[in-house]
């Protein structure tokens, strides 16, 4: 945890109560005491630094100023098909913490229909999940996930709206192009089940306005290939 991740009702009058998870990290792992200063932010607000003014195992009371913005998040929305459950955890964490603030979990004929019944799907699950991510890169803005169950509803109904003035690209293992570097405007990135996703699925997008790209001739798993691409499109 490398920034105190605070809900609005944990601040009064320039001051932040700490407990459960946070207060067990500060004890434990930065070993915190009174007058030592922490790195917090509110979430969906500024951030900045906090001194510990008491500490004991039930809560710390910190004197806080919140006077620094998040970094900026990247232009970017994200298509995933569901993964596992397992991996649909960590990779929600990758992706909040590389900064996309707008996700889309969707259906695809590789995608098990079981996937959907998981109990990490429920808001409080996936918001826990998000805000691990946002405390290990610093950043307080919460990124916004929607779930589409439907696969051609969805692409057929919403794609077209949602790609509007951006790069649509379906990350696809036998594509013809490379997937671009560098890029210099807003990207809609869709990125399929392990295998991928099937040809009528890439028809579908394509005809959208999806362009396939490939990573070479390696397949990675989807939790690899998310800060693979990421990391490809928008460099730090």
């Amino acid at each position: 945890m490398n920034l105190l991740l605070l809900e609005p009702n944990q601040i009064f009058n320039n001051q932040a109560s700490i407990a459960g998870r946070q207060l067990e990290h500060l004890i434990k792992v930065q070993r915190a005491a009174v007058g030592d200063t922490v790195r917090l932010g509110m979430l969906n607000g500024l951030m900045g630094q906090g001194c510990i003014r008491a500490i004991d195992s039930e809560q710390a009371l910190l004197d806080i100023e919140l006077d620094t913005e998040p970094p900026s998040a990247l232009p970017m929305t994200l298509i995933l098909a569901l993964p596992r459950p397992k991996m649909l955890r960590r990779t929600l964490q990758t992706v909040a913490a590389m900064g996309v603030k707008s996700i889309y979990l969707i259906n695809s004929f590789r995608v098990e229909k079981s996937f959907w019944q998981t109990p990490f799907l429920a808001p409080e699950a996936i918001e826990e999940q998000l805000i691990l991510g946002l405390e290990q890169a610093r950043d307080t803005s919460m990124p916004a996930v929607h779930q589409r169950k439907l696969f051609k509803p969805f692409v057929e109904d919403e794609l077209a709206e949602i790609i509007a003035g951006s790069q649509a690209l379906v990350a696809h293992p036998i594509a013809d192009r490379g997937c671009p570097v560098d890029c210099q405007s807003p990207v809609t990135l869709a990125i399929g089940p392990e295998g991928g996703f099937i040809p009528y699925e890439i028809d579908k997008l394509n005809q959208t306005g999806f362009e396939s790209v490939h990573l070479g001739q390696r397949i990675l798993r989807v939790e690899n290939a998310v800060p693979a691409l990421l990391s490809r499109l928008f460099p730090a």
